[in-house]
């Protein structure tokens, strides 16, 4: 029998013969860690002590009482930048090693996460978002309500009733830990929902390779990446959580062929069921997303399940064609209209655009994080064949989300919900094209062909760039706190016009970015003038008090009409493009000169003013919001 050579008496590995077009020789082929590594922690926790001890220094020294155009990122200390910094610098030593035991990996991912996500929940007194204090509005309406309701008693309203997965699991949450409502924790919800995606893309990217550089360095890239801030108190933020679970699940399984394969897929889509039940009464999009991704991954022999896809199209279909059938019926002719219009779906939509050098830089800064990220997908696409031969079905789920471009705008947001979709495969070709090439082939630790860390040029580059973009993340994502936040003074302002408002009220207001603007919305109206067309701003402007005077007409006794002038809707007006301060504040003191309003309220974040009862001219002519 032959025996394989020798060298001092010692056997010695033979050479792989696998050609390198061998999809089996790619990035899984590393050795599994080497757990000693442990054993010498120095080098690699100090510069994470350090930079969370810099970090928890900075959050006390960031003062956010008055916000410029930069939003959160002028307000932040050089400490900051400089924990952020060491944080990137020591997950790149890390990583760089393949053999390094995959926990520091994680330690310095969740330090990233707590960094990007418990930053403002920290610094501010309050909860961001006006979005996120709508959701509080729909929580408190079905505590108040005790159950769903139609659209003849809730208006526009009535479609998250609909929906209602999410806010009935979060009034479910209110009610069982005794919270006064949702606002008390939803300020920590970003790091709670982004901790929520961890699990399923590690079960993903793990589907593909066993390489913990490329594993890890994709997971940060993600996190860099997902700036779009649809980690805040949404149902997108949980159903994207679900979706990702599914794919993972659906991906991992697939990695077992061989007898019983049939029985074993009809187990797992019973198992999946309330999954995805869950996602489609959560949210509109997450569903046809998930139906698209599964639909690409039965493109391919391994991951064909047509059992999965079947049972989630009649469960899509179930709902929507009994509960959310009111909001499709009016919904689906514009839906229609608009397929194919792809440069309709791109547009973001009046009152979208970036005004100022604040907005304006924060908005390249994000394009040009998405577009690098984006390139370097293509370039790891393109380099890495075999990588690229192995994972298709995750360069297909990262792919397919292109064509919701095609099929509707989703009021004006489709171009940012694709680049989320698109983030999970995008960066783990993005990674790929990032770290150095490494041969990686099957080897015990130490022997001929086992993989090495990278030094000199080739590994400082990439980590430049991975500081670059991880940088990046902090404008892109925080640069609008400005008119995201919303200080005590604004909520009390609104609280009290609330307080007072006799069921059947009216709240008039520029924007609707301020807090509590849908609170009671089953018993106050609210109307935004900013949404309406062109023209009938223009009449405002002309001659504030009486037309607005005209448009508060029309609300019947007993209740009230009222006029809210924020810093909120100031600062969202501005650096959207809408109107000017100067313009607001003269809408405000025309109303202070006028005998049909009177000042009800005023704090340093804004003002109040109710319309008198007066039949000095004809309500008929009032505008019905």
């Amino acid at each position: 029998m032959h025996q394989p050579a020798t060298e001092a008496g010692r056997p010695v590995a033979a050479p792989d013969q696998r050609a390198p077009s061998d999809p089996a020789m790619d990035l899984a082929d590393l050795p599994a860690g080497d757990h000693t590594r442990w054993a010498v922690p120095l080098g690699l926790a100090a510069p994470l002590a350090a930079a969370l001890a810099l970090w928890a220094y900075a959050v006390v020294r960031t003062d956010t009482s008055r916000l410029g155009e930069f939003g959160l990122v002028g307000a932040l200390p050089v400490a900051f930048w400089i924990a952020l910094a060491l944080l990137t610098a020591g997950f790149w030593v890390c990583v760089r090693d393949p053999l390094r035991a995959g926990g520091w990996s994680l330690a310095y991912t969740v330090g990233l996460i707590v960094m990007e996500r418990a930053t403002q929940a920290l610094v501010y007194p309050t909860p961001l978002y006006s979005w996120a204090w709508k959701h509080d509005a729909v929580i408190e309406h079905l505590l108040t309500a005790g159950g769903l309701q139609r659209g003849d008693r809730l208006g526009d309203m009535a479609v998250y009733d609909q929906w209602p997965g999410f806010f009935a699991a979060q009034a479910a949450l209110v009610r069982l830990t005794g919270v006064e409502n949702a606002a008390m924790y939803m300020a920590w919800w970003p790091l709670v929902s982004s901790l929520l995606l961890l699990a399923p893309l590690l079960l993903i990217y793990r589907t593909f390779t066993q390489d913990r550089r490329l594993i890890w360095t994709a997971v940060w890239l993600f996190y860099v990446a997902n700036w779009v801030g649809q980690d805040y108190f949404s149902p997108q933020s949980l159903a994207f959580a679900l979706y990702l679970g599914v794919i993972a699940i659906v991906l991992r399984r697939g990695q077992r062929p061989g007898p019983g394969r049939r029985s074993r897929q009809a187990v797992w889509t019973v198992l999946l069921i309330p999954l995805i039940t869950a996602i489609v009464i959560s949210h509109q999009l997450t569903p046809v997303m998930l139906v698209a991704a599964l639909a690409a991954l039965c493109l391919t022999r391994r991951y064909r399940d047509w059992t999965l896809l079947v049972t989630l199209l009649l469960v899509f279909l179930a709902w929507n064609l009994t509960a959310s059938l009111p909001f499709l019926r009016d919904a689906v002719p514009e839906m229609v209209s608009s397929f194919g219009d792809v440069g309709h779906n791109l547009e973001t939509g009046y009152g979208s655009t970036p005004t100022g050098t604040g907005p304006v830089i924060v908005s390249w800064v994000s394009r040009l994080l998405s577009a690098c990220v984006l390139l370097l997908a293509l370039t790891g696409v393109l380099r890495r064949r075999v990588l690229r031969h192995r994972a298709r079905p995750l360069l297909l789920i990262g792919a397919v989300p292109l064509l919701m471009l095609v099929a509707n705008d989703y009021g004006s947001e489709m171009i940012f919900r694709v680049l989320l979709f698109m983030l999970p495969g995008a960066c783990f070709f993005a990674a790929a094209a990032l770290l150095p090439d490494v041969r990686p082939l099957a080897a015990e630790p130490g022997g001929q062909g086992s993989p090495r860390s990278v030094t000199g040029m080739r590994a400082v580059l990439p980590g430049i760039a991975l500081l670059a973009l991880t940088a990046a993340f902090v404008p892109s994502y925080s640069g609008k706190d400005r008119l995201s936040y919303f200080p005590p003074q604004e909520i009390a302002l609104v609280r009290q016009v609330l307080d007072r408002a006799p069921e059947g009220s009216l709240v008039v207001a520029a924007h609707r970015n301020y807090p509590l603007a849908y609170a009671s919305y089953w018993n106050v109206q609210h109307y935004w003038f900013l949404d309406d067309a062109k023209s009938h701003v223009e009449e405002i402007l002309k001659n504030p008090a009486d037309r607005l005077a005209r448009d508060m007409a029309s609300v019947e006794p007993p209740g009230r009409a009222y006029f809210l002038l924020t810093q909120g809707q100031i600062a969202n007006s501005e650096m959207n493009g809408m109107l000017t301060g100067d313009q607001l504040r003269s809408i405000e003191n025309s109303l202070a000169a006028s005998p049909l309003f009177e000042q009800v309220g005023r704090n340093s974040a804004g003002v109040v003013y109710e319309l008198k009862r007066t039949d000095s001219f004809d309500s008929s002519a009032g505008r019905t919001p």
